[in-house]
Order: C-alpha cells, then sequence, then structure tokens
C-alpha cells in the first residue's frame, strides 16, 4: 500500500476534492491492488463510471459490467470473494462491504457546503423566539411568536414555523418547509423542500346539513434523527399526538394522518398512506404506495411489499403483501391460482361444448 499523506486535495471549485487510491484504502481499511497514486474526483455507478471516479463491485451479477468497460474504471472498491473479476481499473481497493466503504467516502469526495450562521434581513421573526447559537435563518423565512430554533440549525430560504413550534439542535429545514403551531423537531431532524408538518387531519362530523370540521388539538412530534422527504405530509393529532419515533426515516409525497404512531427506525418509502390512529411498530418496512386503513396495528419488524393494502392487523415481524394484504407466501398462491383461472376455465367451456353435442 503506498502513503496516503497529502492525498486529500481540493481541484477547483467549492465542494470538488480528489482522493488518491491510497487515501481510499486508509478511509475504509482496504487494500490497494494497482496504483495507489489513481485520482478520483467523484463517484459513479459501474456501468457508467469513467477513469476519474470512485466505484464498487459486490455482487457476482454485476461482474461483467466491469468486463464491459474498455476504458476502465478510475478506482474499483471490491470484495475479496471479486477481487481477481476480469476487467480495467487504474486501482482496485479490496474490502469486506464495497457498499459500506462507499458510503464512507461519498462525503469526503463531495462535502457538504457548511451553513453560514445569521440571519437574513428579509426574514420575519415573531415575538420571543428563542434562536439559540450558530443558526441559519435564510431568506423570507417566517417564525412564529415563542417559537424555538435549537442551536446550530439551518432553516432555509421560505420555511415557515408556526407559532410556538419547537424545532431541536442541528436540524435541517430545506426550502418551503412549513411546520404549523404545536409541531416539535427533536435533534439531527431533516425536513425536505415542500414538506407540511403538523397540519389539521382530515376529520368530519355530518350534522345539520353539513360536513362541520373536528378541531385538532393534539400536536405533532419528531423525535430525533427522523427524516422527512419532499413534499410529504404529517398532520398533527386531533386530541391525541402524531408521533414519529427516533431514526425513523420517510421518503418523498408520503402521507401520515392524525394520531398516528410510527416506532423507531421505520423505513417508509414513496406514495405511503397511513390513516388515522394507525400503529406502527419499530422497525418496520413500508414499500412504495403501502395503503393501511385506520386503527390497526403493524407489530415490530413486519413488512409490508409495494402497493399492500392493510385492511387489519399485521403481527409482528411477518412479510404481508397483495390487496388485500396477506401473508406474502399465501399472496402468491392466490396470484397464481388466479392466473390459472382462464385457462382452466377454457377447459370447462370444451368440455360444456362436448357434452351439449347430440
Amino acid at each position: 500500500m503506498t502513503d496516503g499523506t497529502a492525498a486529500v486535495r481540493s481541484i477547483g471549485g467549492e465542494g470538488e476534492h480528489a482522493l488518491t487510491a491510497a487515501a481510499v484504502a486508509a478511509a475504509v481499511d482496504g487494500i490497494v491492488q494497482g496504483d495507489g497514486s489513481a485520482l478520483v474526483t467523484g463517484v459513479a455507478p459501474l456501468e457508467r463510471a469513467g477513469p476519474g471516479q470512485l466505484t464498487f463491485l459486490a455482487a457476482a451479477r454485476y461482474a461483467p459490467l466491469l468486463a464491459g468497460r474498455p476504458d476502465g474504471v478510475g478506482v474499483l472498491l471490491v470484495s475479496p470473494a471479486l477481487a481477481a473479476t476480469p476487467g480495467a481499473a487504474r486501482a482496485r481497493i479490496v474490502v469486506d462491504a464495497p457498499l459500506d466503504a462507499m458510503l464512507t467516502l461519498l462525503a469526503r469526495l463531495h462535502p457538504s457546503v457548511p451553513a453560514v450562521p445569521g440571519i437574513h434581513p428579509t426574514a420575519v421573526i415573531g415575538r420571543g423566539v428563542e434562536i439559540g447559537e450558530r443558526v441559519m435563518i435564510g431568506a423570507y423565512v417566517v417564525i412564529g411568536d415563542g417559537a424555538r430554533i435549537g442551536a446550530s440549525t439551518r432553516l432555509d430560504p421560505h420555511v415557515t414555523v408556526g407559532a410556538g413550534a419547537m424545532v431541536g439542535d442541528d436540524c435541517h429545514l430545506y426550502p418551503g418547509v412549513t411546520l404549523y403551531g404545536g409541531t416539535t423537531l427533536g435533534a439531527r431532524v431533516r425536513v425536505h423542500a415542500g414538506a407540511r408538518i403538523g397540519s389539521d387531519g382530515f376529520g368530519y362530523v355530518f350534522r345539520d346539513g353539513a360536513h362541520h370540521r373536528i378541531p385538532h388539538v393534539g400536536r405533532c412530534i419528531l423525535e430525533a434523527d427522523v427524516e422527512v422527504g419532499a413534499n410529504s405530509t404529517i398532520d398533527r393529532g386531533s386530541i391525541d399526538d402524531t408521533v414519529i419515533g427516533a431514526g425513523t426515516k420517510i421518503d418523498n409525497l408520503v402521507h401520515v394522518a392524525h394520531n398516528v404512531r410510527i416506532g423507531r427506525l421505520c423505513l417508509l418509502m414513496a406514495q405511503v398512506g397511513v390513516a388515522g390512529s394507525v400503529r406502527i411498530e419499530d422497525g418496520c418496512i413500508l414499500a412504495g404506495q403501502v395503503g393501511i386503513s385506520g386503527h390497526h396495528t403493524i407489530g415490530s419488524g413486519a413488512r409490508l411489499a409495494a402497493q399492500a393494502g392493510v385492511f387489519g392487523d399485521v403481527p409482528a415481524g411477518e412479510t404481508w403483501s397483495g390487496y388485500p394484504a396477506r401473508p406474502h407466501r399465501e399472496a402468491l398462491r392466490a396470484q397464481a391460482a388466479m392466473f390459472r383461472l382462464p385457462s382452466l376455465l377454457r377447459g370447462l367451456e370444451r368440455l360444456l361444448g362436448q357434452a351439449d353435442r347430440p
């Protein structure tokens, strides 16, 4: 392994950095094969990586992509089992978990631009607002009366923080985020552009010939290390609280209704819809377009496949799929039986046709 000293340097524009293969290996406890001085300035998937880019090979089924690159790649992170895979690379870094190693290196090759603390002159700050140290408040931000903004938090342009809302330390609210009053964010929460947190839920009572809105007085609480994707919405509780547990990650275009409680370390993918008063316990995974009707419980560690429609409780640790959702193997058998119906019906029609002949 060659010496990695002074192997990280700026190469021009702000945020652009380069790493030598030796520095890559040092950062991920890998072993260099090839040119330790080879430079990379960015990352790319294996099928498109060029001579100046870092990429990885972690599964044998992707090996032909490397062999099919006559111009070669720059630096390849590769597992020990695939270290001898044919293909051109200026350097190979043999490491036990190439994908994990890539995640470690992303921030070094593509560092984020640090926020500059301060309050933009166009920001509107209400009465009694508490602002911590090293906070950045961007253009046209509006902060309502009595709100609290924790230390080292960043509010990008056009963010709205409602009266009495509380934002923890080291949070980042991207452009156009709205936090309604009654919202509380823990430390290190990330809310992406256009998300709406703490809006009233969809609750009405039909009385005297009209739909009357049910006032919502509960809170919306996002615990530490939660991330919410762009244009997602999370409603406040009606008389209870809506709570998103620590470390849970919510994708773009997800809707979480009033009084929902989601546990720790859950994953909710795009276009998931969770109706009111649902309980989702720790460690659950909800794939894209899952829909859950109200007042049900999804047990700890359960997994719901894409487009599953849930109309009842799901036991802990199980995988369900289909519409209506059922245990995954059962859903596959039901689907296979349904696909057989046309041929069975054709056979039945032929038998009936023969029976009708004189």
